[in-house]
Formats: C-alpha cells, structure tokens, sequence
C-alpha cells in the first residue's frame, strides 16, 4: 500500500485549522466535548479549543493541570497524561471564562461508521422493546455526529454525549450499542461510541479527496467527484471522494479512541475489485490521521440479500465480501460474517444482536486479553484434491465442524477446467469439509457461499458461521468496474 504524502496530512491540517473562526471572544472546545464523555484510557488525550490569539488557557483534569497559550489563529491543545480507566471525573478549561464538563468517565471509545446497517437504530431490530427496556448502562456513552455532506474538512458539530438510558437507546445506533455493551459487561470498563454513519454513503466519501487523488486506480471517483462539484458547487452528497470524511470524521480528530467499527459495503458491491485497495485505504488514511498508530478496526461483511445471478458462481455481492476478507492481511482488523442472518429481500437485517457480538469477539480476544481461542467462524485455509475429491480445510474448526440446522451441508459448489460450476456434494470430515460432483470427474476449484444469498448451513462447534471463500482466482464479474 503507498504510503500517504505528508504535504496532502499538512494540506489537510491547513485546510482544519482555516475554517476556525479568527476571532474569539472567550474559551470554547468542540463539540466532542461535553458533560458525560469518555476520554480515553491510558492514552495521552488531546484536548483541544478556540480562544483570542495569546490568551493563556488552562486544562484541568483529574489530578493534572496542564497549560497552553491560543496561536494567532485562535487554536490551542494540551495532552493529558495517560491515566487508567476511572471516573466520574469533572474536566475544566479556564482562560478568560471557565467551562465545566461534568461526569467524564476514562474507558474505552470506539467510533461506529458505515452506511445505512450501521445507522440503523435500537428501535428497529428484533425485540427491541426488551432491549430498550434493560438498557440500563450509565458507564455506556453515546454521542452522534450529525449527517453533513461538505467540500471543505470542517472542525465543528452539534452534538453531545449522553448516558446510555431506555430513555435515549432507541435512536442509538444498534450495531454500536451492542458491541459496546458486549465490551462494558465483559470489562466492567465506561465505554464510549461515537456515532457518525450515513445511509448508501460509498467508501470513497469517507477518505479525504487529497489521499485518493493519490492514485490513478481512482482516476473515476475523482471524474465523478469532479462532475458533481461542477452541478452542486456546495451541495450534498454521500457518494463524493472526501464529502463525508470532511463533515463526519474530521470534527471528531485527534479525539482519543481505542478503536473503529464499520459496517459498509452495499455501496460498493459492484466495485468489488476497486473495494480491494480502496477499504484497506480507507483504514490505513484514519490510522494516519489519528496519530494513534494502528488502533483496531473490525468491519461487517455483506450478509446475504438480493436474487443470485447466473451462472452458478457469479456474484457481485461475494466479490465484495471477498474484498473485505482481503482487508484482513492490515493489522490489527477482523470482522463479522453475517451471511446466516439477512433476507433476500430485505438489505437491513434486524438481527444486529449477533452482528455486535460477533464483532466484539474479535476485540475481546485481541485487544481486552480475554480466553477466546475460537473468536470467529471457520476460514478456509488449505484446499487438496486427490480422487476426483477436493479436501478443504479451517482455521477456528480446531472443535469440530457442524451444519446449522443438522442437515446436509449446503453452499458449496465445484468446477473443472472448463470454469463451469455445478452444486457439490459436502462432507462434513472432523475439521474438513469433502468436496465433490459426479458432474465433475476432475475438479480444479472449489467455492463456498459464493453468491448474493447464498443459502450456506456451514458453521463451527461455537455456532459461528463459515466465511465465504474460492479456491481460484478466476476474474469476477466486476473486474472492469471502476
């Protein structure tokens, strides 16, 4: 992956600090900031504001004083030393007037983005009246950084943090709220949620435009990006390069988080190719930008939706749950395979239960040092064929192999050296699954759930789904999409 050009972060930087307001007449923080916040735990936090250029400005915060003088452009930030999980705690900044957060909490904040399956709300999933009823989680925050579609990086929104409640759940994001609340009753540790997500939004809106005008593999978006400024010269979109990291992500930096959440795909299924480097870009330019190095970042894959096409195997929507399995080779990423809990003709999936604890398995195991040896479902890693039988193995199958509903094992299909595929025969073999067809005397390829709703039964001892995957490599059908 290129690395990203220091003078398009300095530009970026410049372009932030612009858009403050010169003038000041007293102390103010953004948005991001305000009673019943989480800062984040053993982190050195920035915080961060306006004032009148030279004004001296004092943070003070649990034990720490820490002082700064505004630039000439009006903006000053501290670092807090870095402090164990804790609270409540009130955080004052002092220069001219004195404001008061009251009820900060230190834990863990993780920001939830994506499109529309990530902005889905509490009220809206399965049993939402019990969930809501018990959402009784003071230590669990929620702020919400409203929709803005902008050409410029703004530092500001309105908004505020609030207590997790039965009062103020309902409109919460779901995926987010139960992946945090998997997090705080396993850790016992305030957690913290931001929320900034906006329905069929691209993945390119959510980069910078200057980071993707990098590649020439991108030359369309910026074409596309380029048409729409030209018929909207401020006008909203959530498919632009740039346009919704600019009014969604860029107020909320250099906040102090633990980590990322996404759900987001379906605006890219017939990219699937493009999505390859364009995801991983995507989380490799926040990274950079937060300066926190490489904070984890777990990701949703596409459930199963949609009418499969023909012929057998050709999917666009696999595709691009393959390009999400690729974003697995960055650090410190993982993600939830979700094709045993959508409809075909429904693209919101009510069940985000499973979806936020599936996630949060990935972050317990790898981040909280908790005993999950098996935090995700099978993933195929090793394929054979002798016999006429291709034999394809897992990982996280170290317990054995089980169909979900305890019939025969479905969603795989085999093909020869035509290309051609056929449904196959599967046989579950301890941690193996044997593959076959009569129809196919000599296969050379294998693949499983591959197709929009794919009807896939696989899963492992812990009652986790099987990812999709292909043993081949053979061209897709949105290889020439851009």
């Amino acid at each position: 992956m290129k690395q990203l050009k220091w003078g398009s972060l300095l530009f970026l930087t410049a372009l932030l600090v612009c858009s403050a307001t010169l003038v000041y007449a007293e102390v103010k923080t953004p948005a991001i900031f305000s009673d019943n916040m989480v800062l984040q735990r053993d982190l050195a936090v920035p915080v961060w504001g306006w004032a009148d250029a030279g004004e001296k400005v004092t943070v003070t915060f649990n034990g720490q004083t820490k002082e700064t003088v505004a630039g000439e452009n009006g903006k000053w930030s501290v670092k807090l030393d870095a402090a164990p999980a804790g609270g409540p705690y009130e955080l004052t900044v002092a220069g001219s007037n004195t404001i008061a957060f009251k009820n900060v909490a230190l834990g863990d904040v993780w920001v939830c983005s994506g499109q529309s399956n990530m902005e889905w709300q509490v009220k809206n999933v399965i049993k939402a009246e019990g969930e809501i009823q018990e959402a009784n989680y003071p230590n669990i925050r929620f702020i919400t950084v409203p929709k803005k579609s902008v050409n410029v990086p703004q530092d500001n929104f309105q908004g505020s943090w609030v207590p997790c409640s039965p009062q103020t759940v309902p409109g919460f994001t779901a995926v987010g709220y139960f992946f945090g609340r998997e997090l705080h009753q396993a850790t016992d540790v305030a957690i913290g949620l931001i929320h900034t997500s906006w329905g069929g939004s691209s993945c390119e809106t959510w980069i910078p435009e200057g980071i993707v005008g990098q590649y020439d593999i991108y030359k369309s978006i910026l074409e596309r990006r380029a048409a729409h400024l030209e018929k909207n010269p401020n006008g909203g979109d959530n498919q632009q390069a740039g346009y919704l990291y600019n009014g969604m992500i860029a107020p909320i930096l250099p906040y102090g988080i633990k980590g990322a959440i996404w759900y987001q795909g379906e605006s890219n299924a017939g990219r699937a190719y493009q999505y390859r480097t364009l995801f991983p870009l995507m989380i490799s330019t926040w990274r950079e930008l937060w300066e926190q190095g490489d904070f984890p970042f777990y990701f949703v894959q596409l459930a199963n939706f949609g009418k499969n096409g023909e012929p057998l195997g050709a999917s666009a929507w696999a595709e691009l749950r393959e390009a999400q399995a690729l974003t697995l080779n960055l650090r410190k990423t993982g993600y939830a395979v979700t094709i045993d809990i959508g409809t075909a003709n429904d693209i919101h999936p009510r069940n985000k239960q499973d979806v936020g604890a599936r996630l949060a398995r990935w972050s317990l195991a790898k981040d909280y040092g908790k005993t999950i040896p098996v935090y995700t479902g099978p993933i195929f890693n090793s394929f054979a064929i002798q016999g006429g039988k291709a034999t394809v193995g897992f990982d996280f199958a170290q317990n054995g192999l089980k169909t979900q509903d305890g019939g025969k094992v479905a969603g795989f299909i085999i093909a020869g050296a035509d290309r051609k595929f056929v449904a196959a025969d599967a046989v579950i073999d301890g941690g193996n699954v044997i593959v076959s067809s009569p129809e196919i005397a000599n296969p050379v390829a294998v693949r499983y759930a591959w197709a929009n709703d794919p009807g896939a039964n696989l899963f492992n001892a812990e009652n986790l789904p099987a990812a999709p995957f292909r043993t081949d490599d053979w061209p897709g059908v949105t290889i020439n999409n851009k």
